[in-house]
């Protein structure tokens, strides 16, 4: 027994009132370890709030932005933060990620500008698995050492899904050189949709009727609006080159509904009407397609895409616009873990 020293813990109120738990904790005096309070079973070390309170913090945080749970508890929002981020990093450290087999890699901004984080995510299971900043090459090395640090290895990962990112596939090529690269088929829709519009961009100048008919060609027809598909009927079967540009869009889709042994054949078809089109932002997409094929096809095999991925980046967005953007990237990531990670957030102590 060395002494005894006043600790002071803030808990779940009592009706409206804040409440506070008081006690005088001994300290002990070791000759190795020094002077040491003695742990208590209702808060955790270093920590000027219970256990309780704590686990409504956490509680709150998946469904509300912080400032808003600072108000509500009357606590400023850095003492919320690094409640939530303890728990985050606890609960991470005992992951274990041994069976990831399926990885899915996809960006995501984090304010306007060229701010980005990447996201890595076990398909399989549908959870966030690392977050880092940045969005080139270097980050797949550091979800590596991650893996490596929760029981993985980078040989154990059988299929990887991404975007056409040159960076995500050197990276994907130099750290899982055995798994097989499929390029998501949204991202590969998504930028035959932009050649699309760009093909109206252009054409609008000489054809006014196109203007303000953007979502008409990009979006698929059973979404379109009753106003959009009135236009759309009036447009499709005028001789347009947005008209060809779209139907060459939709040939690609029936790409995806072929049999896997007719995938090839058909792609190459479409390959050479897309070069024959003479419209030059079809050509230049058709010749990205060519670069990345053996991606584009692995998903006839694989059957994997990035949709999970997309799940969680609106879970991102979402998190983000509620919250009107976050002060640190670290904040965002602690954020990003909180509900897409599947994590175990109940708060422990070891006596």
């Amino acid at each position: 027994m060395h002494d005894t020293t006043e600790r002071t813990w803030r808990h779940l109120n009592f009706f409206e009132h804040e409440t506070y738990l008081h006690a005088r904790l001994p300290r002990t005096e070791c000759s190795d370890c020094g002077v040491k309070t003695v742990a208590v079973p209702w808060a955790r070390e270093g920590s000027g709030f219970t256990l309780l309170f704590e686990a409504f913090v956490m509680t709150l945080g998946k469904e509300m932005p912080v400032n808003a749970i600072a108000r509500l508890v009357g606590e400023h929002d850095t003492r919320i933060w690094r409640i939530l981020q303890h728990y985050v990093d606890q609960a991470r450290s005992s992951q274990d990620y041994s069976q990831v087999r399926d990885l899915g890699i996809d960006e995501t901004s984090r304010k306007r500008g060229h701010n980005y984080i990447t996201v890595f995510v076990d398909l399989k299971e549908s959870k966030t698995l690392f977050v880092t900043e940045g969005k080139d090459a270097g980050t797949l090395k550091t979800f590596a050492e991650d893996l490596r640090r929760h029981n993985g290895t980078p040989s154990q990962i059988q299929e990887v899904c991404c975007d056409m990112s040159p960076a995500f596939i050197t990276g994907v090529e130099e750290i899982f050189p055995q798994a097989p690269l499929t390029f998501d088929k949204f991202h590969v829709m998504k930028i035959i949709n932009e050649a699309v519009d760009e093909v109206r961009r252009q054409e609008q100048a000489t054809r006014p009727e196109l203007k303000k008919s953007r979502y008409i060609w990009i979006k698929n027809q059973k979404n379109l609006t009753q106003k959009e598909q009135a236009k759309f009927e009036c447009l499709k079967d005028l001789n347009l080159k947005t008209a060809r540009a779209y139907h060459l869009k939709l040939n690609f889709q029936e790409m995806y509904q072929q049999p896997p042994e007719l995938a090839e054949a058909y792609l190459k078809k479409w390959y050479f009407w897309a070069t024959h089109s003479r419209l030059q932002p079809i050509i230049k997409t058709a010749r990205t397609i060519k670069r990345h094929w053996a991606g584009v096809l692995r998903w006839f095999k694989s059957r994997i895409t990035n949709g999970v991925l997309e799940g969680i980046n609106s879970l991102i967005q979402a998190a983000k616009a509620k919250a009107r953007g976050y002060r640190s990237t670290r904040n965002l990531i602690t954020m990003v873990y909180l509900i897409t990670g599947k994590l175990d957030l109940r708060p422990t102590h070891t006596k």
